[in-house]
């Protein structure tokens, strides 16, 4: 029998669930597939991405939740207080059997010394946002959404004649971070056909990159990167290449060499101080840097971070294309002194937001048989549903064919409002048929269109003002509830770090039954109609087009239109 400490943990495969029904079971298998040693940095500490992003507070609470789901009944719901298992209540049906609320500190209190003095005491942890919520799929997971943040620069610069032909063939980007966000930049890249630089201090990153095909190759010096990326650029040929150091260090280097860079951009751990590793101080001696002197460590840190920032900012003054890929690097310079750091825009104003304004965002998926051949078929039955949608169907053929599971097979693209929905039902139909051997989870990251709020990131310059407003991703939670889906969380902090982000997830399970049916026609069309509501409400006309085609209610609009 399993000890209460760290051990390889493994969602089982197969047909039979071990729970009292295949919604707890998703959960159970959801959760444990969260510390599979494929898809989890550190699956020993429980923290499956992000430095801190953990799935449970400790092994014991983890052991709780895990005897809890076998047992829990259909018309009972498990509550979850920042990865410890609370209680269980009797609900009924529709309700989710489990609700999670991970790090949510009060306004005052939302500090990082704060956290991390409570969570010292064992009274919390970091749930980060797909960690905490178990519908973590590995890198792959953030995998379209870069891709879509790629395309959109590669149109931009088509836009303004800086691209030859829509795609990012004949440029070079340079970025940092290969972690389980970081990781799907260099892929992102290559599928629209340019050439990455991608910097990690962590030569277990690089190298799990190259193993899971996400990096294609690992240069012996900066150099020697350089020279690479240069020539696959003339070739127009994709590639994409992993360069060990400090970002903070080789960042400024390039841009003091002059280096042929034409976009940059950053996925490093930034968003906690205590994730960035400082000039000075060696990888090898980081962990114990932080631990011994948290305080003058998160300086340094932020000192480091400040330097890579104005690099950024060089780059774009000499005219490379420059963003902020959420994970709060600028603020974090700022705090350090950098005045300027702010000089570039974050990626979803500066490319995501229309897609927001659709209800468009990421849409995921798992196969609970762990046959990759019910991915198969799901991607298949995505084809055959979106049939004019030729960027959906050239990500979802790239996918298949360069896409590395880990865990438990899934697969993510981004669909939106009027469409989630037909997905949903349709895999619930092949359940229900035999086509797919086990029941499917369908669940989305929090970087969506209308379960956040996160002045860095997802709600960054909205055009209203109301960046930091907080109560959409709470009616987001609400909604997701009553309208039956089988797990809801909500999380304080993500990508973006304490006190700077709210935000909600939903998992539904599509188990054959006519109940989940049910269940998924209202969650997939009431979770990506939060996106429209949300910018009809901060005055997107894209969004105020889109509710008045597909018939999404706004009563103040209602009024106006009387």
């Amino acid at each position: 029998m399993a000890g209460p400490g760290p051990r390889p943990v493994r969602a089982p495969r197969g047909t039979e669930p071990s729970a009292l029904g295949w919604q707890q079971e998703a959960a159970l298998r959801m959760l444990q597939n969260n510390l599979d040693p494929e898809v989890a940095e550190h699956p020993d500490k429980l923290v499956v991405y992000g430095g801190t992003g953990k799935a449970a507070r400790d092994w014991r609470s983890f052991d709780a939740m895990v005897r809890t789901l076998r047992t829990l009944k259909q018309d009972e719901t498990m509550l979850v207080q920042s990865g410890r298992p609370v209680g269980v209540m009797q609900t009924h049906e529709w309700a989710p059997r489990v609700l999670i609320a991970n790090s949510n500190l009060v306004g005052d209190w939302a500090t990082w010394e704060e956290f991390r003095r409570l969570e010292a005491l064992g009274l919390t942890m970091y749930g980060q946002m797909t960690a905490g919520s178990w519908i973590y799929i590995g890198t792959q997971g953030i995998l379209q959404g870069t891709y879509e943040t790629f395309a959109a620069v590669a149109a931009k610069l088509h836009s303004t004649g800086k691209g030859v032909d829509g795609t990012l063939a004949g440029t070079i980007t340079l970025t940092a971070g290969l972690g389980g966000m970081g990781g799907a930049q260099p892929l992102a890249v290559t599928m629209n056909d340019g050439v990455a630089i991608c910097v990690d201090c962590d030569p277990r990153a690089i190298d799990r990159r190259i193993e899971h095909r996400y990096l294609d190759v690992k240069a012996d010096s900066l150099d020697h990167a350089l020279q690479l990326a240069t020539e696959a650029r003339d070739a127009r040929r994709p590639l994409s290449i992993g360069v060990l150091g400090n970002a903070a260090e080789l960042v400024p280097q390039l841009l003091a060499m002059g280096a042929p860079i034409d976009i940059v951009t950053d996925q490093t751990s930034a968003h906690d101080p205590l994730a960035y590793l400082p000039v000075g101080v060696a990888f090898e001696d980081m962990a114990d840097a932080a631990t011994k002197d948290p305080a003058g460590f998160t300086t340094r840190a932020r000192e480091s971070m400040a330097r890579h920032v104005e690099a950024m900012v060089g780059f774009q003054d000499a005219g490379a294309e420059v963003f902020d890929y959420g994970n709060s690097i600028r603020g974090e310079a700022r705090l350090a002194g950098y005045d300027r750091a702010f000089a570039f825009p974050g990626f979803v104003p500066a490319y995501i937001r229309p897609l927001f304004c659709e209800g468009k965002g990421p849409f995921r998926w798992a196969a609970l048989s762990g046959d990759p051949a019910d991915i198969a078929r799901t991607d298949k039955a995505v084809l055959e549903l979106f049939p004019e949608n030729e960027s959906l169907a050239r990500w979802i053929r790239m996918a298949g064919e360069r896409v590395h599971f880990q865990g438990l097979p899934a697969r993510i693209c981004w669909l939106g409002y009027g469409e989630r929905d037909k997905a949903g039902e349709r895999f619930n139909d092949m359940v229900a048929s035999g086509e797919l051997a086990a029941p499917v989870v369908i669940g989305r990251d929090h970087l969506d269109c209308g379960s956040v709020a996160s002045p860095y990131r997802e709600t960054e310059a909205m055009l209203d003002g109301s960046d930091a407003i907080a109560d959409w991703p709470l009616l987001n939670a609400m909604v997701n509830v009553a309208s039956g889906a089988s797990w809801v969380s909500l999380h304080h902090g993500g990508g973006v770090g304490m006190g700077r982000s709210i935000h909600a997830g939903q998992v539904t399970v599509a188990d054959g039954t006519a109940l989940a049916a049910e269940k998924i026609r209202r969650v997939l069309t009431n979770d990506p109609g939060m996106g429209v509501i949300r910018h009809v409400d901060a005055g997107y006309d894209i969004a105020e087009s889109v509710a008045g085609e597909r018939g999404v209610r706004v009563p103040m609009r209602e009024g106006d239109s009387a």
